[in-house]
């Protein structure tokens, strides 16, 4: 699946990836390829990209909203530093 990082300043990430794992407003949550449909709130948390099945990059993220919709997911957050 294609994944977008975006914070009001710049693009953070973008590229295909397996999978991402998300800190939730109610709960961490993963999204991986051929998601269903959706929009979710996020806290401020760690944000983790398995680029693929091994290989992962961190990131410390600020609130945002995520949105995935045709097996492409857009994180926009307030702000995020790599771990």
């Amino acid at each position: 699946m294609i994944l977008e990082i975006l914070t009001p300043e710049k693009k953070i990430f973008s590229g295909e990836v397996y999978g991402v794992q998300l800190p939730g407003i109610t709960g961490s949550f993963e999204v991986l390829d051929k998601h269903a449909p959706m929009v979710g709130a996020l806290k401020a948390g760690k944000l983790k990209v398995l680029t693929d099945k091994v290989a992962t990059t961190s990131y410390s993220i600020l609130s945002g909203f995520v949105e995935v919709l045709n097996n492409k997911t857009i994180v926009l957050i307030e702000g995020a530093e790599e771990l």
